[in-house]
């Protein structure tokens, strides 16, 4: 992914005004992220624990959803898988992160969701910068140029459906 300005960010968001996009907390540290080996930026709202958002590049613009999510956790037994990289975290680790529906949809409240990793850090894992809190990743027989397109695959379906 190529670096992003708070700019770029603030304007690239699909499911909610400009004047939501412009309050919005964007990262402080976008110089220091490692968007060589980013899919997505992703990130908490330091100010609302309950919300979440992801940029990403489609069809050569940029694609900015914002996202909420329940913030329980669950028993460390539990194990989640997440719908995007396919990396199973134990306890919270794996959250049902809903989206408001771009347009009409959207101010009616309609929403769609996805299991994602809570981090965001979806991209780290599948290329082993980061290791789950369980320390293991399922292995696969795919490449790691395979896992990466697969899971390009799966947001940009989830993306899709915030048109729908």
């Amino acid at each position: 992914m190529r670096s992003l300005t708070e700019q770029d960010i603030r304007d690239s968001f699909v499911n909610c005004s400009k004047g939501e996009a412009k309050r919005l907390a964007v990262p402080r540290d976008l110089d220091e992220r490692p968007w060589e080996h980013l899919d997505f930026l992703g990130w908490r709202d330091p100010g609302a624990p309950d919300r979440s958002y992801l940029v990403t590049e489609r069809d050569d613009r940029l694609v900015g959803v914002t996202l909420r999510f329940q913030t329980s956790q669950r028993g460390f037994l539990h194990r989640s898988m997440c719908s995007v990289c396919l990396t199973t975290h134990p306890g919270g680790g794996v959250t049902l992160m809903t989206a408001r529906k771009a347009g009409p949809a959207g101010r009616e409240g309609n929403s769609v969701g996805l299991y994602m990793c809570t981090d965001l850090a979806c991209s780290l894992y599948l290329r082993g910068r980061k290791i789950p809190e369980s320390g293991i990743r399922i292995e696969e027989s795919l490449t790691s140029e395979e896992q990466i397109a697969r899971a390009t695959g799966n947001l940009h379906a989830f993306l899709d459906k915030l048109y729908v």
